[in-house]
């Protein structure tokens, strides 16, 4: 077996030893010295090669990288235990429309949902670090806009927004409710008739 760099070496246990993921640049800036983003980057990659089909894996999320344990070993590492992150009803709509659809205004959120949005459920959001901030929309008022963060990226285990499931994967879930997919059929079943009557 090949020695490995002692530089290479210096990523990975900085990466095992964070609380957090790291990017490239918080990795050049605590190491220091002489270190390109390109040459911690090339490190990272040989670092998650070595441990690929391991019992730990080097992954990526939102351009940070963490340690964790591979998906087909969670049932061996699962303990019974209550989550202690319990979102309400709302806050999970309000979640998954910033999420679909950032970045949006509360009005904008509220206008999706058809009822009002309390504060209280934007906050919660805030201090799970899920949403924040993502600046002011340019029209008479300039609400706050808000988006997800990193952290929401790396608590749902996606690489990018790109990952989030689509009305098919929902559907096949069995996520939708049965009145959205009665609607759907419905309205499914107007167009059908619609396109009879052109015929």
């Amino acid at each position: 077996m090949n020695p490995i760099d002692d530089r290479e070496r210096a990523i990975e246990a900085m990466l095992f030893a964070s609380d957090e993921p790291l990017d490239p640049r918080q990795i050049v800036a605590r190491l220091g010295g002489d270190w390109s983003i390109g040459d911690v980057r090339a490190f990272i990659q040989a670092i998650a090669a070595r441990h690929a089909g391991s019992g730990i894996e080097l992954v990526e999320r939102g351009g940070h990288w963490h340690f964790q344990t591979p998906a087909d070993l969670a049932h061996l590492l699962r303990r019974e235990r209550d989550d202690p992150r319990k979102l309400s009803r709302a806050a999970a709509e309000v979640l998954a429309i910033v999420a679909y659809h950032e970045p949006v205004s509360r009005a904008e959120i509220e206008a999706i949902r058809g009822v009002q949005t309390s504060k209280g459920t934007l906050d919660v959001l805030m201090e799970a670090e899920w949403i924040a901030p993502a600046g002011r929309r340019e029209v008479p008022g300039r609400p706050l806009i808000y988006k997800t963060t990193d952290a929401f990226l790396q608590h749902f285990g996606l690489s990018s927004r790109k990952d989030l499931p689509g009305i098919d994967d929902l559907r096949a879930a069995g996520l939708l409710d049965p009145v959205d997919l009665a609607f759907d059929e419905a309205m499914g079943e107007l167009d059908l008739v619609k396109d009879g009557e052109e015929a």
